[in-house]
């Protein structure tokens, strides 16, 4: 078993920036792909970004490329999500994923989800 929780939303201006964390715990494993997904109201759940425990650099949707940056620290097994130049269009719910594939980029993929955390960027 694996538990995520997700921190670190809010409310930001466009062009501002959030740090979103996710701490895991539990039977965790190197070979995890962990992932941030979205859900905005009225839309279904999308990528946002992905990374292995063991690499050295994510991969992203197009959307956030050049915008956010995924990052792991294996020693506190926690997972973050820098979001710059935040755009209206960012605003959803944003969660925490683990799968036990690589760098997969589809939900149904991912085995263990957190509660999710709102982020809302105003214009």
């Amino acid at each position: 078993q694996v538990q995520l929780v997700e921190s670190g939303g809010g409310l930001v201006q466009a062009g501002g920036s959030l740090r979103l964390s996710c701490a895991a715990s539990g039977r965790t494993f190197s070979r995890y792909t962990m992932g941030w997904f979205r859900q905005a109201p009225g839309k279904e759940r999308e990528f946002v970004a992905g990374i292995t425990w063991s690499a050295s650099r994510g991969y992203y949707a197009d959307s956030v490329k050049g915008r956010f940056t995924i990052s792991r620290d294996n020693a506190k097994n926690t997972v973050y999500l820098q979001m710059n130049s935040l755009k209206p269009e960012d605003t959803a719910v944003y969660y925490c994923a683990s799968s036990s594939r690589f760098n997969s980029n589809y939900a149904r993929e991912y085995d263990y989800w957190g509660q999710g955390t709102q982020v809302t960027v105003s214009s």
